[in-house]
């Protein structure tokens, strides 16, 4: 029973170092390319969210005609629950963690970006990587892996 506590552990800081990494290497590294597929989180998501002071009405309804910020992120998501399934029957519990990650992440994340006063008061840290500065803050569910890398920055986000 330890083993499986201990999996679902490891797999809730795997999942959030995960978060972590491919929000400043892939989607703000790579999504600076115009070009690239990873180009709407900054290009759009980001300028949205400006312009609508943290708002993005692309979450509003999910739509399968529509190809925006939402469906994009529901893609990846999907293709990293497709690349856990192989280990899901040696590692279950860790790969439920994961699973349960991915789905509280965009639960959070779909909320955040319909309602600023819910994401400024439980997830204040992306509510600042939005507007208070987007060089910093790279977690959405838990900001664990911000303090552990020191990019957890309080920022003069508007009130």
């Amino acid at each position: 029973m330890v083993t499986l506590a201990v999996q679902f552990f490891l797999g809730l800081l795997y999942a959030n170092a995960g978060e972590w990494l491919m929000h400043k290497y892939i989607l703000h590294a790579l999504g600076k390319k115009l070009h690239s597929f990873w180009a709407y989180h900054l290009h759009d998501h980001h300028a949205i969210c400006i312009i609508n002071n943290m708002v993005d009405p692309g979450y509003q309804k999910l739509t399968l005609t529509t190809w925006n910020t939402q469906s994009k992120e529901l893609v990846v998501m999907a293709g990293i629950v497709l690349l856990h399934v192989p280990i899901f029957s040696i590692f279950p519990s860790f790969t439920s963690a994961v699973y349960a990650s991915l789905a509280l992440y965009y639960y959070k994340h779909r909320k955040a970006h319909l309602d600023l006063v819910w994401a400024r008061r439980h997830l204040p840290w992306h509510y600042e990587h939005h507007l208070g500065g987007a060089n910093a803050n790279w977690c959405v569910t838990w900001p664990w892996f911000d303090y552990l890398m020191g990019t957890r920055v309080k920022s003069k986000a508007p009130d």
